[in-house]
């Protein structure tokens, strides 16, 4: 009589299943963790246009005028007019810069405001804006002048 040995181990089906499953589960997780750090961002965009709402119209209400995009984009101005305003919230949290733009654009706020070419002295004043940031995932996120 012969004996006859049993190998053991895993055949390559029982190895490629676990594969695909560990697979699935890596994808999942990377597509969660994704969107929740997409989701602070945006949490954070839209935290930081408030407060920047709230600082300009702080100061509409002592001045009875807007400031100008110029205005906002100078540090010097800001200590002096906007005391509360943390320079941090100027800046997206995917962008580089400290300052504001014109227009909508990713990476950026945007202030604009109105009339077009007010600069509160020659020009008139600024009597209205709106702050606007763009948002992970598509959208925007937009305060405008409460007056």
């Amino acid at each position: 009589m012969t004996q006859k040995s049993k190998q053991q181990g895993f055949t390559i089906v029982e190895l490629l299943i676990v594969i695909v499953v560990i697979g699935i589960l890596a994808a999942l997780v990377i597509t969660t963790f994704t969107g929740i750090q997409q989701n602070g961002r945006n949490t954070e965009r839209k935290t930081d246009v408030k407060a920047l709402h709230g600082q300009v119209e702080a100061y509409y209400a002592q001045n009875g005028k807007y400031p100008t995009l110029a205005n906002m984009n100078d540090s010097s101005w800001r200590t002096t007019n906007m005391k509360g305003l943390d320079a941090e919230a100027l800046q997206d949290p995917k962008g580089t810069a400290q300052t504001l733009v014109a227009a909508a654009a990713a990476n950026s706020y945007a202030y604009a405001v109105t009339p077009s070419g007010c600069d509160n002295g020659v020009g008139g004043d600024c009597t209205g804006y709106t702050l606007t940031a763009t948002l992970e995932g598509g959208g925007t996120y937009a305060k405008t002048a409460l007056n």
